[in-house]
């Protein structure tokens, strides 16, 4: 069984970083895009991030380019985000996913973590 865990979400003040993580068990990630997508409160999912399964490529939505870094462990089958300069409007749920392609999600999700940044 594929389970996807976040962590590392939590409450931080604009202008600051925070890190999440994804550990994935039940399957070598080693072959698979991963990535990380987000959802704020009465909005529709939105792509956040992804890696190629090799690390060789990265992809970012427009909103986070230049703030985010997403990175990945495949000897740790963890995917990271690091975010910086955090505002208020990155505000939301951020859930792990496997399968990535581009910017399009793959089959399997993690719960989320909540991620609030406060002005």
């Amino acid at each position: 069984q594929v389970q996807l865990v976040e962590s590392g979400g939590g409450l931080v003040q604009a202008g600051g970083s925070l890190r999440i993580a994804c550990a994935v068990s039940g399957r070598t990630v080693s072959s698979s895009g991963m990535g990380w997508f987000r959802q704020a409160t009465g909005k529709e999912r939105e792509f956040v991030a992804a890696i190629t399964w090799s690390g060789g490529s990265t992809y970012y939505g427009d909103s986070v380019k230049g703030r985010f870094t997403i990175s990945r462990d495949n000897a740790k089958n963890t995917v990271y985000l690091q975010m910086n300069s955090l505002k208020p409007e990155d505000t939301a749920v951020y859930y792990c996913n496997l399968g990535t392609l581009g910017r399009v999600a793959g089959h399997y999700w993690g719960q989320g973590t909540q991620v609030t940044v406060s002005s």
